[in-house]
């Protein structure tokens, strides 16, 4: 298996350094592109927000993001993958151990790596279910970096209840789940929060709402509440390869009538259209 360290495709092995920002602080920055069929989806949009990530952070990348993303593209060939995941990591480099920024000669620290991770199809057509919980994150959310341990705790705690998803909210309300932005229909009309600081502007999410003008989908992006969310015709989270998940039961509390509903459905179709080439 093939890995890229710093411009450089080479057999996969531990090459972390104890004193990578990364690992240490947490100093840096990632993005998680789906593979389908063998193509990268959507590589521009990833590539645009992991400069804005960056920037945000006053990090470095390479002065030309075109050799980043076709070094990428040559690591998915090299590996022969079909289905599944890149994740690209650039940490702020290699220094000792100081809270303030190392000097502007330590080179940031770029990996990727792939693994194959197939479309969780029957999820997507059947729908699953989520709990709530509050969102004791940072107030950066919009930054992809690699500071998640509040997300892995939701995460843990979803999977320990059997859900899909841990969907949060700060006082009444709902920014987004622990790995996946959230979406609810009311009337035909579709609501998600606004991409400000409290949530990832996912590139799903863009995407979904792109698709919407196609399909005549009213879009707001404005903030709604828990009961906003638990009265809803329909609920949706949406995500890098886990695509759109109809979500069925919210704790205790069923949506609606318990079932995808059709909006979801529409979008979900739409958005498969993408990667099917037959």
């Amino acid at each position: 298996m093939q890995m890229l360290y710093n411009g450089k495709l080479m057999e996969r092995a531990p090459v972390i350094d104890i004193e990578d920002r990364g690992y240490q602080f947490g100093d840096g920055v990632y993005e998680v592109i789906g593979v389908y069929d063998g193509e990268p989806l959507m590589m521009a949009e990833h590539m645009e927000r992991l400069q804005r990530s960056a920037r945000e952070l006053r990090l470095s990348l390479p002065k030309d993001m075109n050799d980043l993303r076709s070094d990428l593209e040559q690591l998915v060939k090299a590996n022969a993958l079909q289905e599944g995941i890149i994740y690209l990591q650039v940490s702020r480099g290699i220094a000792s151990r100081d809270h303030e920024f190392p000097s502007s000669l330590v080179p940031p620290v770029i990996v990727a790596y792939t693994r194959e991770e197939k479309r969780p199809t029957a999820l997507e057509d059947q729908g699953g279910t989520a709990i709530l919980m509050d969102d004791i994150r940072w107030l950066r959310c919009d930054i992809k970096t690699l500071n998640l341990l509040p997300n892995v705790l939701a995460k843990q705690k979803a999977v320990e209840n059997h859900a899909v998803e841990a969907i949060l909210h700060r006082g009444d309300t709902v920014t987004e789940a622990s790995a996946s932005n959230v979406f609810i229909v009311k009337k035909g009309h579709l609501y998600t929060h606004p991409a400000d600081q409290y949530i990832l502007n996912g590139i799903t999410r863009r995407k979904i709402i792109e698709l919407c003008e196609t399909l005549s989908i009213k879009v707001h992006e404005e903030a709604f509440t828990v009961s906003d969310l638990l009265e809803a015709d329909e609920v949706f989270i949406s995500a890098t390869k886990l695509d759109i998940i109809p979500i069925l039961q919210v704790g205790d509390n069923m949506i609606y009538d318990g079932q995808p509903g059709s909006v979801t459905k529409q979008i979900l179709q739409a958005f498969r259209l993408l990667y099917q080439h037959d």
